[in-house]
């Protein structure tokens, strides 16, 4: 599913190195390490919005040779991506924000996105503005999971999330998410739920 070797990015006065990585497909891994040590630079490498030096291997593409186009297509219909803050559209529904993907990539399935909803626990019509951080949060979720993706990367998705919340995502995740999921975090409490880790 993902295989790397000698996965380098460089950044103005400092270079993240990423140890050579060896995922298969439906594994869930943690990446932790300090701040600034490069975790949310690994993700994007991982779907393709950057391009480091060395070799990457996502889903039988090898990003590092991809073009353009082919990298953008790999993150619109192969990665999903919860990020830190889950942004959320304010005048949408919380279907419709679910859907945003899918429009992005030249599609349309309000059912599905509707029925993610239903699946997280969030109404499909209530708008962000109504919903609680939680329920904000489920629906980031489900807006990674409907195009179906292959991998799902999540930044640091329990950050300021008080420890009921953060095992409360967790849980979402592990019973949602059937992809391959990369999950980064600076929490100790949520590093140890996971088995396999990559230290930056």
């Amino acid at each position: 599913m993902i295989r790397s070797e000698g996965l380098r990015y460089r950044w103005p006065g400092c270079t993240v190195t990423v140890p050579d990585l060896a995922i298969d497909a439906g594994e869930s891994w943690a990446v932790h390490g300090a701040s600034g040590a490069g975790k949310s630079t690994l993700l994007r490498l991982l779907s393709g919005e950057l391009v480091g030096q060395g070799e990457l291997e996502v889903h039988g593409l090898a990003l590092h040779r991809a073009s353009d186009a082919e990298r953008r297509q790999h993150r619109l219909t192969r990665v999903g991506f919860i990020f830190q803050d889950h942004p959320l559209v304010p005048h949408l529904s919380a279907a419709d924000n679910v859907q945003l993907p899918l429009r992005l990539a030249g599609r349309r399935d309000p059912a599905r996105a509707a029925a993610l909803c239903e699946q997280v626990g969030v109404d499909p019509a209530a708008r962000p503005t109504a919903l609680s951080q939680g329920e904000r949060q489920r629906v980031a979720v489900a807006r990674a999971l409907v195009t179906r993706p292959a991998l799902v990367l999540a930044d640091e998705p329990t950050s300021g999330l008080d420890p009921e919340r953060t095992q409360a995502t967790l849980q979402l995740l592990e019973e949602h998410v059937d992809a391959t999921l990369v999950l980064v975090t600076h929490d100790p409490a949520v590093l140890a739920r996971f088995v396999r880790r990559i230290a930056l």
